[in-house]
């Protein structure tokens, strides 16, 4: 029975958090008021999966009230306000590891990068320059994961697995490109916690097409509450 109710309580809240028009500011408080971080990492997890993202953040081990989501929502949608002005930047509000509200900025790897190379462009830098004066360092109390992909285009000469092999070895040098620029650029050593390739893992388009190809070749910046504003959310502190 137990079992029952709790899988009732996690399909209410997919049901609620996919309806249109409601933002991070109403979705965190629905999470943190469904017995916190237990079933907002279940929900979190679901919606990681779905969307085929790779969730970033590490777990906590205490719930987060309502309140405190509610506080974190406000915050992450702010975060989300400010990224949305940067150029070429894609935005979306997404979940965390904890199920908690996130934001998820990506770029298209063809404004970032030539073809299979790893050395940023001019506009590239003007856009992560941009970015890290506007949203790193207006919200320093954010963490950031750096994630790196690529299609499944092989290379020439080479077999399959070495291909697989090869495109994550890419997709880890241009997170790594992006982490270095950012620190350049003064983020915070502190803030970014990861920078990470995935290679052909986790597309987000169909690879068959041309068109799929072009957005599965991305660099994912992920935007999450850092222990601190989790600790600041649940004094009610966080601003």
């Amino acid at each position: 029975m137990k079992k029952i109710k709790f899988g009732a309580v996690v399909m209410a809240s997919l049901i609620i958090l996919s309806g249109c028009g409601m933002n991070n500011t109403a979705k965190g408080g629905l999470i943190g008021g469904g017995a916190g971080a237990g079933i907002g990492a279940m929900v979190g997890n679901l919606i990681g999966r779905n969307a085929g993202g790779t969730l970033a953040g590490a777990a906590i081990g205490g719930a987060v009230g309502t309140a405190a989501g509610l506080l974190i929502g406000k915050k992450m949608d702010k975060m989300k306000a400010a990224a949305e002005q940067v150029q070429n930047a894609q935005v979306e509000g997404v979940k965390d590891a904890n199920g908690l509200d996130a934001v998820k900025v990506t770029f298209d790897s063809g404004i970032l990068f030539s073809s299979g190379k790893s050395m940023l462009s001019g506009t590239a830098m003007n856009n992560l320059k941009d970015f890290t004066n506007n949203v790193l360092k207006a919200y320093p109390d954010c963490d950031v994961a750096i994630q790196g992909y690529t299609d499944n285009t092989g290379f020439k000469g080479s077999t399959v697995e070495e291909s697989f092999q090869k495109n994550i070895k890419l997709s880890q040098e241009r997170a790594d490109a992006v982490k270095s620029y950012l620190l350049a650029q003064g983020a915070a050593p502190t803030q970014i916690k990861s920078s990470t390739g995935f290679g052909e893992n986790n597309p987000v388009a169909d690879n068959s097409t041309k068109e799929g190809k072009a957005q599965n070749r991305r660099v994912e910046i992920l935007l999450y509450a850092s222990e601190a504003m989790i600790n600041a959310a649940n004094d009610g502190t966080l601003q």
